[in-house]
């Protein structure tokens, strides 16, 4: 079988074949370039540690910071990012990990800025967190002190114990079986206690809410304040303290009326400029808790 040009000369199919066969593999090395496939938005890294790690994060992004623990020696850091226009640095100097995440040009492009971390560490490592976009930080089984800085995301906390502090502006804080000493101050954002075995607690927040739902150690102190918020507190019949609850313009909803008697250590009777208070102990009085607010409402509840 033969093919004819517009020309008029006459060619072979057989050689016309060939010549087809012979340019596509120019065609298909010329497609290959253009589709490149474009950088991994996925980063992981393993840190083997010997001792007490101390991991640092500095997150510009957007995005959730989960950190969970294991029984090995070694730090993994799993970053998953929705552009390329989060850059992810990593670095290690014994047994300190750092992490920073931070961001390129603004983008028009709705979610180009996130950035979502899996981090798996040693039962005892030290943490610090610091994020300066929206996104929660959420910390599970982790024994260490802790220092956790959040603008606007909230803070999860289950079952980690140690010395924490706890800063956020509008975040709020879960804190779940948390055990240890734990600092939370907020300008707006509110705090759950709940089943905590915590010895020393200090929660202050300009207008949020706080809940403590849970036993108070022997000789813990515990104190609780929020300028317009509410404040509740929730015991059980075993629980041991004295307590102190004051508020200028707010109410004080006193529910456990039963339980609670006279002050068994004496304590004076508070200064006349608080136009509501309550002061009281349960059973011993052993621990300590002090509840104020200035413009909400205190609210003392037996646990049902």
């Amino acid at each position: 079988m033969r093919s004819k040009l517009n020309s008029g000369i006459t060619i072979p199919a057989a050689w016309l074949s060939f010549c087809l066969l012979a340019a596509s593999p120019v065609l298909l090395a010329g497609q290959s370039v253009d589709q490149a496939p474009a950088p991994s938005l996925r980063v992981e890294r393993h840190f083997t540690v010997s001792h007490r790690p101390v991991v640092t994060i500095q997150n510009a992004a957007s995005g959730r910071v989960e950190v969970k623990s294991w029984k090995n020696a070694e730090v993994v850091i799993k970053a998953n990012r929705v552009s390329d226009r989060v850059g992810v640095e990593m670095e290690q100097a014994d047994s300190r990990i750092a992490l920073t995440a931070s961001l390129a040009e603004k983008s028009s492009r709705p979610g180009d800025g996130e950035s979502n971390f899996e981090i798996t560490v040693p039962e005892e490592t030290d943490l610090e967190i610091h994020t300066t976009n929206m996104g929660t930080i959420y910390i599970e089984q982790v024994y260490g002190d802790m220092t956790l800085e959040s603008r606007a995301g909230d803070v999860h906390l289950k079952e980690v114990s140690g010395y924490i502090i706890v800063k956020t502006l509008g975040g709020s804080l879960l804190c779940t079986q948390c055990a240890g000493k734990l600092n939370f101050t907020s300008v707006s954002g509110g705090a759950q206690f709940l089943q905590p075995q915590l010895s020393s607690l200090s929660a202050s927040s300009t207008s949020g809410n706080l809940l403590y739902d849970g036993d108070f150690l022997r000789t813990g102190i515990y104190t609780l304040k929020s300028g317009m918020g509410l404040v509740e507190v929730r015991f059980s019949d075993s629980d041991s303290f004295d307590l102190r609850a004051i508020t200028t313009t707010g109410t004080v909803d006193n529910q456990a009326a039963a339980f609670l008697k006279p002050d068994s250590h004496g304590l004076k009777h508070l200064s006349s400029k608080f136009a509501h208070s309550l002061t009281g102990s349960v059973n011993a009085g052993l621990a300590q808790v002090n509840l104020s607010t200035f413009s909400g409402t205190i609210r003392i509840r037996k646990r049902d």
